[in-house]
């Protein structure tokens, strides 16, 4: 094996220092307050007032640098834990038993009046600015100038795990088979890139929970989601400032908007 020569001396400093173990650990075991708001999501959408409830306005997606820039909306109240978006994405991609590139975290709130369990589905969040692509000292996980996935060069990687560290999402695993990091990669090379435009995860859901497009299409069902005053609008870890490309509302089965799905491919 040809050994590759890093110069770690003149490495720049990626800011891993702001997302230690503990941190980390604590993120995959927070859930969902109760509130609504998850691990500390900001707000992109407010109800009461209308001049900045729109998210291109705010710090995440004022830009739309990529076409397509590919995102995902999250409706975490329709998720009800089938996992199917966890076996499609397995099967589509290979992913081994024990590893994941999207999983479906579980949150009971025993105090809560009614529904006591929440579901919150997550995966890559294709961050605009992606610390993972920072840390790793080979280049081997990067951001498309194209679509914006964040991928994974599995010929380049060394098995450092340095984007593993940075990632405040918990997005990645070590892939023994081929001695490299994976993870989601919006099925690019899977679905998208063969004409396909839905992910598996979103393709296989039951009850729209998952909803992928284009947000730099004001026609766009995703571009449209995000950026409506109806409905609170957040994302994950906005203080690790990374600009997420994935979504989340607090929707429910309440109404037409809520209920409506993304037509199923085969």
């Amino acid at each position: 094996m040809k050994q590759i020569n890093i110069d770690l001396d003149n490495l720049k400093d990626e800011g891993l220092d702001s997302v230690s173990g503990m941190e980390r650990r604590a993120f995959m075991k927070i859930g969902l307050a109760i509130t609504g708001l998850f691990a500390g999501g900001k707000l992109l959408s407010v109800i009461s007032n209308v001049e900045e409830a729109f998210a291109s306005e705010s710090d995440f997606v004022e830009q739309y640098p990529y076409r397509p820039h590919y995102s995902m909306m999250i409706r975490q109240g329709l998720c009800i834990d089938c996992e199917r978006c966890v076996e499609a994405c397995r099967e589509t991609n290979e992913v081994p038993d024990y590893g994941y590139r999207t999983r479906v975290l579980r949150q009971r709130v025993t105090d809560a009046i009614g529904r006591q369990r929440e579901f919150i589905p997550i995966l890559c969040n294709h961050c605009n600015e992606p610390s993972c692509t920072r840390a790793c000292p080979t280049k081997a996980t990067y951001k498309d100038k194209t679509t914006g996935i964040v991928m994974m060069d599995r010929k380049k990687c060394i098995g450092c795990k340095m984007c593993i560290l940075a990632c405040p999402y918990e997005a990645r695993y070590f892939n023994e088979e081929a001695h490299a990091i994976d993870k989601c990669n919006f099925c690019w090379d899977t679905r998208l890139s063969k004409g396909k435009k839905l992910t598996a995860c979103a393709n296989v859901c039951p009850t729209g929970t998952r909803m992928f497009g284009d947000i730099s299409d004001p026609d766009n069902v995703v571009y449209k989601m995000v950026h409506q005053i109806e409905k609170q609008v957040w994302v994950l870890r906005p203080e690790a400032g990374t600009k997420p490309n994935v979504f989340y509302s607090k929707a429910t089965r309440s109404s037409p908007w809520e209920l409506r799905r993304q037509p199923e491919e085969r």
